[in-house]
């Protein structure tokens, strides 16, 4: 179509269905935003921060400190990077996402989580979105973790992933559990594609999730590809659990 063609298309639906905060439905400018009043309160995670866990620090800790998180339980992968800290804000955003049937909510999500791990695409890694079982996913409609790859793949010119581990089995939802519990639900939970593992050999990844807590789910997943030879596996979310700033998980399927 051409350009004034799709401009003109696109101020029809616009005076049709007029754009609104993905959060809260008030009018707002362009689609898939927020208004002033939900951007305010979401809480961004930027530096200080730790290198390893991407926890911001309260001050500049100083070149090369890393959190006592960090240190007392180091992780599988090298890095993990979020947009924001898990909040009432962000954590009505995720809601909607992954149980409101709203998949276009990834194309905000992904702009943001763009911006925080922007370290990490100057290395060309696969973008690998952390599988749901295929029960789950029926349920749900999409896998949330694969539309945010998705749209980060598109918008970076990055190689998405999607077939490359699945769950081999059906896990109880991770919401309610403590740490130690996260880690026995999902271990051995996720197998890697022999095929297109081989297709990707050498490349590093990038695991993609929406929310990160203990980050059992992601070191399970990180586990399992580093059997199948993947030596430098980072992580990016949407949000993630900051100690201090704890809220209750939305629960649903």
């Amino acid at each position: 179509m051409p350009p004034p063609l799709r401009a003109a298309g696109r101020a029809l639906l616009d005076f049709l269905y007029p754009p609104v905060c993905i959060a809260c439905s008030a009018p707002v400018a362009e689609p898939d935003g927020l208004c002033t009043s939900c951007w305010q309160a979401l809480v961004p995670i930027t530096a200080p921060m730790c290198p390893v866990l991407g926890l911001p620090f309260a001050s500049d800790m100083g070149k090369g400190a890393v959190s006592a998180e960090a240190l007392a339980d180091p992780p599988v992968y090298a890095r993990a990077r979020a947009a924001f800290a898990y909040s009432q804000m962000s954590a009505r955003i995720v809601s909607r996402f992954k149980y409101g049937d709203h998949p276009e909510l990834a194309r905000f999500a992904a702009a943001a989580m763009r911006r925080a791990g922007a370290e990490f695409w100057p290395g060309n890694p696969v973008l690998v979105p952390v599988p749901l079982h295929r029960f789950r996913q029926w349920r749900r409609h999409y896998n949330q973790s694969a539309e945010l790859a998705r749209h980060l793949a598109h918008s970076l010119g990055l190689d998405f992933a999607p077939d490359l581990a699945r769950r081999k089995r059906h896990t109880r939802q991770q919401v309610g559990l403590n740490a130690e519990q996260r880690r026995r639900n999902v271990a051995g939970a996720f197998a890697v594609d022999a095929g297109a593992a081989g297709r990707w050999a050498g490349r590093p990844l990038v695991l993609v999730d929406d929310v990160l807590t203990t980050g059992a789910t992601v070191s399970a997943l990180a586990r399992a590809l580093r059997r199948a030879g993947f030596d430098h596996i980072d992580v990016i979310s949407f949000a993630r659990v900051v100690p201090g700033l704890e809220i209750a998980e939305p629960s649903n399927i």
